[in-house]
């Protein structure tokens, strides 16, 4: 006997074979990652520019023939372009790199190592008339930016740049540009200073933590300390000392970065090598 047909005109005995998976009759089809999009190529050619070899050429990066291998092998970008064709020609205002290290070949852009004298102000141009900056590097005709600020009774190195990016760069404590201080403090030194200051000392406007400590030299009742640190705050060496009992007799900013201050006497000011320059780049990620 047939059994009877129900609802939708199936038999009552029929089972309805449904799929598995939720009903989704369609196998998954295997997916390919999605293409990362391609860099749009820039071109970089200025006719109205100099050959990117004679400029690497005069910025000292090597002989013209040498430039123009390195540009042959892929090794030079401008404006984070690779450039392999010799007859490129650019402005010295872009941006290019050899093996990735900037080089700067705008030549309006200077860069000085400043030794900075015992009560001398970081400025310019001093309202009231003390003894500044600008009684020493005035006479030039670029208008300089002192690289952060040292008191009037630290001495040292201060940068000198009219290349504004670089030396915001170099004093933001967000990209971690490391300064080097010798000062020297009333000892004996305990063991454990070290380990505190790189810790962290609370001070009245926030913590500090030093990237480095050590004694350079210790006599009766004094010690020669280096502090590092990427900090650049008012007074910042004298009160992290001050807090932990130590307080600064004389202090000098030996290092900014890579660049040191040398054997450049106080009062007197060099001229940054193109090496310095691409490592300052280098270290503000530029």
């Amino acid at each position: 006997m047939t059994p009877p047909k129900g609802r939708g005109g199936r038999r009552a005995g029929d089972r309805q074979q449904r799929p598995r998976g939720g009903g989704n009759t369609r196998r998954s089809q295997p997916t390919t990652p999605p293409r990362e999009p391609q860099r749009a190529r820039v071109d970089v050619h200025d006719p109205d520019g100099v050959r990117l070899q004679k400029l690497l050429a005069a910025a000292g990066v090597g002989s013209r023939r040498v430039c123009e291998d390195l540009i042959s092998q892929g090794r030079v970008e401008v404006d984070g372009q690779v450039v392999t064709e010799l007859g490129v020609r650019i402005r010295p205002t872009q941006v290019v790199h050899v093996d990735g290290e900037r080089v700067q070949l705008d030549e309006s852009r200077v860069y000085l190592a400043f030794n900075k004298p015992l009560n001398v102000v970081t400025s310019m141009s001093d309202e009231l008339g003390r003894v500044d900056i600008g009684d020493y590097v005035g006479a030039r005709k670029e208008r300089l930016f002192h690289v952060g600020r040292l008191d009037a009774d630290t001495e040292g190195l201060l940068l000198l740049t009219n290349d504004g990016d670089l030396a915001h760069r170099l004093q933001h404590p967000r990209y971690g540009v490391l300064k080097t201080y010798l000062a020297q403090i009333p000892g004996p030194v305990p063991r454990d200073l070290g380990r505190r200051l790189r810790e962290g000392v609370e001070l009245e406007d926030g913590p500090v933590v030093v990237d480095s400590f050590r004694v350079v030299d210790s006599q009766p009742g004094k010690a020669l300390v280096e502090v590092v640190l990427h900090e650049g705050r008012k007074h910042i060496v004298r009160r992290l000392l001050d807090a932990v009992g130590h307080p600064v007799i004389s202090l000098v900013r030996t290092q900014v970065g890579p660049v040191r201050l040398g054997d450049t006497k106080a009062g007197k000011w060099r001229a940054l090598t193109a090496t310095e320059v691409a490592a300052l780049y280098k270290a503000a990620g530029l």
